[in-house]
């Protein structure tokens, strides 16, 4: 990164002139809780400014290029990447206070929204006029959608429905010059030009600023079913949910959990786990309500022919939140239980999950550590969280994340499906993309933001 200027009296003044006072945040105890995200990362801002306006973005971003100040745009702070850290130093500028709705159009079905509109929000209003906005990442009830668009966030309904940047038709951003632009459409077609929507898009913050999205939005579902299928192995498990796809059903998630996930949670299941090796499938499907149920019970006929011991129906909202507040637990319970602790996104093909979690003893033998293993089987994004005790070696325990990104090249895959790169993936970007690819991009990086003003450091390796 180029030399950055510190923050003086004077800058801090200058900031202050340009924003608005009532846009500073002057509390240290609140200054603090924006040095950290969901990561284990940690780094202190300078100073953090909330806006309220593309017209505050637009004067910060001017002053920063004119006095060489960096700029770190915060959404949620729900990130597991370092991606909002101010890890050059500099101005934290948070968005959650541009939290507007501005329009759900039912005609055309498309919502208009600011960036601090939290997820479940967008959701729970598009649900009122009997709309539906599937995109479902984890923490959805503190994420917003500015952080969602900017990271490509998924989650378990990605297998239906796809990710963030299939609802994403248009936006309006700050560039890092300070200029403003809109790009993209209102309507379900557009072919105008380079796509500068889906190049900022998934770029972590670094190319501009979103200041709002035109969304798409399809009708809401009229009823949801689901069921939870016990295996005695992960392959067996996988290879359910593969016959399942192959006969022709599209759930809106298949989500799995491995055995040590399960024993992990076993105080919460409704059954007794049959063998340390058991593995589990959480399917839902949605639609017409007839529909549904005999689609549900054919998929549960499924898993039954494919070894399944164990079903459990999951036909209303009760008995599907109790269902999914078991697999909301694990994260926690991993992080509680773990002193050194790397949760990983990696995502491989469907047919090699079962494969990739074989594998991993291996790893945990090789590098003294513990896998726990859970996501997304309809889309291949396993959450890998290595963990170890405090006594270990973290240096040996980072060589295991290291074999489990190898591990997933080798298999097809890619050291990323969700969370991003940010600040805490970026020394990995070389394992997978040559550095022609990573040329190019910075040579992108550079086209936007010559001084690399705007979220500085994150992605590319130092």
């Amino acid at each position: 990164m180029p030399p950055y200027v510190p923050l003086t009296d004077d800058i801090r003044l200058q900031i202050t002139e340009c924003v608005g006072p009532q846009s500073v945040v002057a509390d240290p105890k609140q200054i603090d809780t924006y040095r950290r995200d969901a990561s284990d990362l940690s780094c202190a801002p300078e100073m953090v400014v909330t806006v309220q306006s593309a017209a505050q973005i637009q004067q910060l971003l001017k002053l920063a290029n004119a006095l060489r100040f960096p700029v770190i745009p915060r959404g949620g702070g729900t990130g597991l990447a370092g991606g909002c850290l101010p890890m050059g130093g500099g101005v934290v500028m948070s968005l959650e206070k541009m939290n507007r709705i501005r329009a759900i159009d039912t005609a055309n079905l498309i919502a208009e929204v600011e960036p601090g509109v939290i997820t479940h929000h967008l959701r729970q209003a598009a649900r009122r006029e009997g709309l539906f906005y599937p995109p479902d990442p984890a923490g959805m009830d503190r994420s917003t959608i500015g952080g969602n668009a900017a990271t490509n966030a998924g989650g378990p309904a990605c297998v239906k429905y796809g990710t963030t940047k299939n609802y994403i038709l248009g936006l309006e951003a700050v560039l890092p010059n300070g200029e403003p632009i809109v790009a993209g459409v209102k309507t379900r077609k557009g072919v105008v030009g380079y796509d500068l929507t889906q190049l900022l898009v998934g770029s972590e913050g670094t190319l501009g600023v979103i200041t709002a999205l035109t969304l798409k939005l399809i009708p809401h579902p009229a009823a949801v079913s689901g069921c939870a299928a016990l295996f005695a192995d992960m392959h067996a498990a996988m290879a359910a949910v593969s016959h399942i796809m192959i006969r022709g059903h599209l759930p809106s998630a298949i989500e799995f959990m491995d055995h040590r996930c399960l024993h992990l949670v076993a105080d919460l299941l409704p059954f007794d786990l049959p063998d340390d090796k058991a593995s589990l499938l959480l399917i839902e499907t949605d639609g017409v309500q007839a529909q549904i149920q005999r689609e549900i019970d054919v998929i549960a006929g499924l898993c039954r022919d494919m070894g399944a011991v164990r079903l459990l129906p999951a036909p209303d909202p009760a008995e599907r939140e109790r269902i999914w507040a078991v697999r909301r637990q694990i994260s926690l319970r991993i992080q509680e239980n773990a002193d050194i602790y790397f949760p990983e996104d990696i995502a491989v093909p469907i047919g090699r999950i079962a494969e990739f979690i074989d594998t991993l003893p291996r790893i945990e033998a090789d590098y003294d550590v513990t896998a726990y293993a859970f996501g997304h089987a309809g889309d291949g994004n396993i959450h890998v969280s290595l963990c170890a005790e405090r006594t270990k070696n973290p240096r040996r325990v980072e060589a295991g994340v290291t074999a489990v990104f190898d591990l997933a090249l080798q298999m097809g895959g890619t050291i990323s499906g969700e969370h991003g790169i940010g600040e805490a993936k970026k020394k990995f970007l070389p394992m997978e993309l040559s550095s022609e690819s990573i040329r190019l991009q910075r040579g992108i990086k550079r086209l936007f933001d010559p001084h690399l003003i705007l979220n500085p450091g994150k992605i590319f390796p130092d």
